[in-house]
């Protein structure tokens, strides 16, 4: 029988995850579409982060699956996950660049690490990497010599260095100036179709992310509330969508933690006679 390829690299079954007694994500169902950029978003504590680190397997959910490639990461042992993450990159929300290393040994320590290479075809691909962002003459500065927004690509050279599947982003645009923003996000589209890519970023910068993502995932407080195109999340009439997508300040989405009522916080035994 032949097998068949799913339309999705990445999917969520009914997955359920939790820090302690507190729920992070429950019960959610969601796919990322192959040679697709995603975009995850929603408001802040939804699950996005950590629905990133579910991906790579650095979390096992408690019921439910994560699937990759149609294998369920949660089943696989620590060698099994160590070949899956071969085909992942991922940009860390500040970078992460090892900052005793140079440019160029932040790149190349992918390589260093899960490949046997020699050191003279290891020079060609970080060189390669870094040119693909803009960088390649910075191979030798340091961490602390480069910018926020340069940190940034630097850690996309990175994460591309082992010429991944799957690339997630986790707030590539925080911290990055308006120019920077843009830099980036043309970046995470150019990538994505040049080098055949699907591709997951968590933002909150909601102009760039629908220029450039094919679809859209909005996670609200551990649920799914939605998922579909870009025309569709523009056109949704559910209000908190239509909240996020359009920027508004009132809606769904409380400003106060959820809490007892002020007068039970209080003591106040008759709140209406309070001024």
């Amino acid at each position: 029988m032949p097998h068949i390829v799913s339309t999705s690299l990445v999917e969520f079954r009914k997955l359920t995850f939790g820090y302690g007694e507190q729920a992070v994500l429950r019960d959610v169902s969601l796919q990322i579409p192959r040679g697709k950029v995603t975009a995850l978003v929603g408001p802040m504590g939804g699950g996005k982060t950590t629905s990133l680190r579910l991906m790579g397997g650095q979390y096992r959910a408690r019921s439910g699956q994560m699937l990759f490639d149609g294998q369920d990461i949660g089943l696989m042992d620590q060698k099994q996950l160590y070949t899956v993450r071969r085909r992942m990159g991922i940009l860390f929300q500040f970078a992460a660049l090892f900052a005793d290393m140079s440019v160029f040994d932040n790149v190349a320590f992918p390589l260093r690490e899960h490949t046997d290479l020699p050191e003279a075809l290891i020079r060609d691909i970080v060189l390669m990497k870094l040119n693909a962002v803009g960088l390649r003459n910075a191979r030798d500065l340091m961490p602390s010599e480069v910018s926020g927004g340069m940190a940034k690509r630097i850690g996309i050279a990175r994460a591309i260095a082992l010429d991944p599947e799957f690339l997630m982003y986790d707030e590539p645009f925080s911290g990055l100036d308006p120019i920077s923003v843009l830099v980036t996000a043309r970046l995470i589209r150019q990538l994505n179709d040049s080098m055949g890519l699907t591709s997951i970023f968590v933002s909150h910068e909601i102009t760039q992310t629908l220029a450039i993502a094919d679809h859209v995932v909005i996670l609200d407080e551990g649920k799914l509330a939605f998922q579909g195109s870009v025309d569709d999340v523009r056109k949704s009439s559910d209000p908190l969508v239509f909240q996020y997508v359009n920027q508004r300040p009132d809606g769904p989405v409380r400003f106060h933690y959820p809490a007892v009522s002020i007068e039970e916080d209080f003591g106040m035994a008759n709140p209406t006679a309070v001024n």
